[in-house]
């Protein structure tokens, strides 16, 4: 799909036109409309039948040949505006546009007092992209004679041009971000396992301008990263451990890391799933798929920023050569964990991920994981847990957050906790059992990391979707890209 702007229209299949539900407003858009078009039915049509309630659409059909379809699309009142229902209204819109099978659309951009134009045109041009948004690579129909294809911000004002092509260079480079994401999740387990993973990772980073390192099996024996090796034993796929890196100049202003769980599907091992809706398991490496999709974003924004990301990547499978229960396994670090569970398999790699993020004397570490589903419980589809060690940067993930609309809520890791990991046998075991599962596995984190800043977000619930959202579909949403964007933009390395 194609974004541009302008300042007028030339011809589109549908206009759509943003109104606020207060009355004066909505009347002056409804008056210049009508008098636009020539429709003398328009203002009491109108009136009648739309409100500008907060994503309410009214669709008519003109007289003008260069624009057939006009689309009335509701704000709700202007004083309640906010980057979030900008998205959710031109989604509504994408939504229209698709169902109606047009190819060009244009949209009248939206104004506020309470938004810079930045704002506005990022949250236009992310919602645009996202709402549209379909996994039908294995779709043998051919749907692309109907798909949108060119989408035109019509602005009023051409000295609001140069900011608006700020807003959507972000909003674009967020939103392609988050489908790479997207895209991965939802890709079967028999396209994406660890070697194909690396790769389509490595492509990836030449195309938009960040280097990749994959450590291969020997390799990650070698550096005794044994929760890599032992959740991959019982697969015939062997493991990788895939090092992103982004703007190597910056450097000396300090470095993050990010680390995203990859499990490229996930059986339970041993310890085995239930069948019933085990197939969503292949978005299990969605943590991973976050910061790819990150780092995409990131380079394609030109950040000035240093930013290093690790990515454990593994399939857990039942064999006779897999993880057992009451097995032992000696970590980066050099720590070892008592496997109670072999479906608690990811704090498992990424207890070695985390230890060897010490090696770039990081300013902070954020992982990403689809963790456990006690926090699906907890706080079920609409935020994600967060725990950590450093509440200067959680707050500003959160913050982060609010302004994405990808929310995150603080767990406590409080020490009473930490007694629930503690094995007979090992330093540590890898659950602990019934009560405040997604907390104790953060703590079983905690015993993995270095001396810097750490935040970790359990996106089970996020990451996975049961239903259609605004502009998230069903499946993998690509959690995460836009939330790291946002604070890697903003957070100031103290």
């Amino acid at each position: 799909m194609k974004l541009s702007v302008a300042t007028s229209i030339r011809q589109t299949d549908l206009l759509a036109v943003f109104c606020y539900q207060d009355n004066s407003l909505l009347k002056n858009t409804i008056e210049k409309l009508r008098s636009t078009y020539s429709l003398p039915f328009f203002d009491t049509a109108t009136h009648k039948e739309f409100s500008a309630k907060e994503n309410e659409t009214l669709l008519f059909y003109t007289n003008d040949k260069k624009n057939p379809r006009l689309l009335l699309v509701g704000l709700g009142e202007e004083k309640n505006i906010s980057p979030e229902k900008i998205r959710r209204a031109v989604a509504a819109a994408a939504k229209k546009a698709t169902a109606l099978k047009v190819h060009s659309l244009a949209l009248s951009a939206i104004t506020s007092k309470e938004l810079t134009t930045e704002e506005i045109a990022c949250a236009m041009s992310e919602a645009i992209l996202l709402a549209t948004y379909k996994f039908d690579k294995y779709i043998s129909n051919d749907n692309n004679g109907k798909k949108l294809r060119n989408v035109t911000f019509i602005l009023q004002d051409e000295k609001e041009k140069k900011a608006f092509e700020r807003g959507r260079h972000i909003g674009e480079s967020r939103a392609h971000g988050t489908i790479f994401a997207r895209d991965l999740a939802n890709a079967p387990g028999n396209e994406i396992y660890p070697e194909t993973l690396a790769k389509t990772i490595q492509a990836l980073g030449r195309k938009s301008g960040f280097s990749v390192t994959v450590f291969d099996k020997r390799k990650i024996q070698a550096l005794g990263m044994g929760g890599i090796i032992g959740v991959s034993k019982g697969s015939e796929k062997e493991p990788r451990f895939i090092i992103l890196e982004y703007g190597k100049q910056y450097k000396k202003h300090g470095t993050v890391v990010l680390v995203g769980k990859g499990v490229t599907f996930d059986t339970g091992g041993i310890s085995i799933k239930p069948a019933a809706n085990m197939a969503e398991m292949k978005m299990d490496m969605s943590g991973a798929a976050a910061v790819a999709g990150t780092f995409y974003s990131i380079a394609t924004l030109k950040l000035p920023r240093h930013v290093i990301g690790l990515i454990p990547s593994v399939e857990n499978m039942p064999s006779g050569s897999a993880l057992k229960p009451g097995d032992i396994i000696r970590h980066y670090n050099g720590k070892t964990s008592e496997v109670d569970n072999t479906d608690a398999e990811g704090r498992l790699i990424l207890a070695d991920a985390l230890s060897y993020a010490s090696k770039y004397n990081p300013e902070a570490v954020i992982d990403l994981a689809t963790l456990t589903g006690a926090v699906v419980v907890a706080l079920g589809h609409v935020a994600t847990g967060m725990m950590g060690n450093n509440q200067q940067l959680m707050d500003a993930l959160k913050e982060a957050g609010e302004k994405t609309y990808e929310r995150v809520w603080q767990l406590p890791l409080f020490d009473e906790y930490e007694k629930l990991i503690k094995s007979d046998v090992a330093d540590v075991k890898n659950v602990g059992g019934r009560w405040a599962g997604s907390i104790t596995a953060g703590w079983f984190l905690k015993k993995f990391i270095g001396n810097y800043k750490w935040v970790h977000l359990d996106i089970a619930g996020t990451a996975i979707l049961e239903t259609d959202q605004e502009y998230i579909p069903k499946g993998g949403s690509g959690v995460g890209v836009r939330l790291l964007t946002e604070f890697l933009t903003h957070w100031q390395i103290s």
